[in-house]
């Protein structure tokens, strides 16, 4: 449930797999670099799709839309995200050496192409003033049930600050969620929960957690750690911001 996933000479990193790796998260998860000049093309028959900028800038093309994103890096600017239905053809060109996240899930919905720009973004800091600012984080949520309930996905970025813990109190949900951390530093690191085991946090590693399981993180003094959160809805049952608190921490909540 925890993983150090690699890139490969492509320039792919897989998370998840529907038919394959860590299966049961219910989505196909990669992220992606690509060298300036580079191009990546999708349309997939019976699958929405999520494009989300982490780093660099680059061409989203598709349909009417035709749009330059750019983002600095994860901790100091906002990101840009594409979401479309199935069968849907999205080009991106990279304009500079880029990475982005590649979220995708089965979807017989039909929906407008939906470009998520910076000003789009739902920004908001949670846990604030509670216990001494310990679990204060900075939440971007680009989507979810309540704007787009046409979707099967969910998906947020979660920037922690230094020495915090977030996800906090450890909860659970019967929906799969996915988490996929970064630093700015190599050598970053925090710990993962994931019910009674306790995994190390590195610079490009996942978290999976299946509905059921429950989930919290900290990150060491000295490095902030960005979180992209994945979740996939389940049929009758999306995720409307639901959370199942460890009955032993019930009264921290």
């Amino acid at each position: 449930m925890f993983s150090y996933p690699e890139f490969d000479k492509n320039g792919e990193k897989i998370l998840t797999e529907m038919n394959g790796i860590n299966s049961n998260m219910l989505m196909d998860i990669s992220v992606f670099k690509l060298l300036k000049d580079e191009k990546k093309m999708f349309n997939i028959p019976n699958k929405e799709l999520v494009i989300l900028l982490t780093e660099g800038k680059i061409r989203l093309v598709s349909g009417d839309i035709d749009y330059v994103a750019d983002r600095k890096n994860i901790f100091d600017d906002l990101p840009t995200c594409l979401h479309v239905c199935k069968n849907t053809e999205v080009t991106i060109f990279a304009l500079e050496d880029s990475e982005f996240i590649y979220q995708s899930t089965t979807n017989d919905r039909i929906f407008d192409t939906k470009l998520y720009e910076k000003k789009d973004i739902i920004c908001s800091v949670s846990c604030e003033g509670k216990w001494e600012n310990t679990a204060v984080r900075d939440v971007n949520t680009i989507f979810d049930y309540e704007n787009a309930p046409y979707s099967n996905m969910v998906v947020g970025e979660v920037l922690a600050r230094q020495g915090r813990w977030w996800s906090y109190v450890p909860h659970s949900h019967p929906q799969p969620e996915v988490y996929y951390y970064k630093f700015l530093r190599n050598e970053g690191f925090g710990a993962c929960f994931i019910g009674d085991d306790a995994h190390k946090i590195k610079d490009g590693s996942v978290g999976c957690f299946e509905g059921g399981f429950t989930h919290v993180q900290v990150t060491a003094p000295g490095f902030p750690m960005y979180c992209c959160w994945m979740i996939r809805h389940l049929e009758n049952n999306p995720w409307k911001k639901t959370r199942n608190v460890d009955s032993r921490y019930e009264w921290l909540d």
